[in-house]
């Protein structure tokens, strides 16, 4: 038993009793408004409720502050609080799992901004498709691009495969089953560099097969209330230009 409790004084009771019992009631206030303040921290329109046209504004208005070197985004614990409620991106990427790309720096967003997809060669697969299905019913996003990037390894490895007849290890051979329509197509035109050329028409078929992926992103893209993109990043420069 503590001094306090035991002391002869009802007055000192009367003091000890009141302080716990004034300290119990501030916790209580506080727990009970939590919830309160929780809400009042999320913004009550949420930042991607905008048109399509104003998010891809948004993210290439990024992308020339990356590449001048301005970025304004450098403190990524800014809202880290808020986010852990819920998340708002305003555009889903697919993109190439290349290292040397990484979408949130390249269009100079904060954690949240951006839902992004990566894998090589960044082409559809059923899997990417659930992930942008998600995207855009569940968490409302108003744009899908398809980010591609100069010298893709990937594409290059789908190139050697039809043309030369190689052999990858492993599951390779599969990753650059998806992407060979791409080369076929591409070098129906002769072009002076198949790469690059495949690089754009692999870009240009998954746009294709998004906006017309049934049973959901197609009737939203027929409802205008998504836009689907291409894009292709410069690995030299940083730039990215709409294919």
């Amino acid at each position: 038993m503590c001094d306090q409790c035991s002391s002869p004084n009802p007055s000192n009771r009367l003091r000890f009793s009141r302080r716990h019992l004034l300290g119990a009631s501030a916790a209580l206030a506080t727990a009970s408004t939590a919830p309160f303040q929780a809400a009042l921290a999320q913004p009550a329109t949420p930042q991607n409720a905008i048109s399509p046209d104003d998010a891809l504004k948004r993210i290439m208005d990024g992308n020339a502050r990356y590449t001048t070197n301005t970025s304004a985004n450098q403190d990524y614990s800014v809202g880290r609080a808020a986010r852990a409620a819920a998340q708002h991106p305003i555009a889903a990427i697919l993109s190439c799992a290349d290292s040397r790309v990484a979408p949130e720096l390249a269009f100079d967003q904060a954690p949240g901004d951006l839902f992004v997809v990566r894998l090589a060669g960044n082409f559809v697969n059923d899997d990417g498709l659930a992930s942008l299905e998600y995207a855009v019913k569940i968490l409302n996003v108003p744009l899908i691009m398809v980010l591609g990037h100069s010298n893709c390894g990937a594409v290059d490895a789908a190139i050697k495969v039809l043309n030369d007849g190689a052999t990858l290890p492993g599951h390779l051979q599969q990753l650059v089953r998806d992407i060979k329509p791409a080369v076929a197509a591409a070098q129906k035109d002769k072009p002076t560099n198949l790469l690059a050329a495949s690089i754009t028409q692999n870009i240009r078929n998954g746009v294709r097969r998004l906006e017309t992926a049934k049973p959901i992103l197609a009737d939203f893209v027929q409802a205008k209330k998504i836009k689907v993109v291409g894009a292709q990043y410069d690995l030299a420069t940083g730039k990215i230009a709409l294919v």
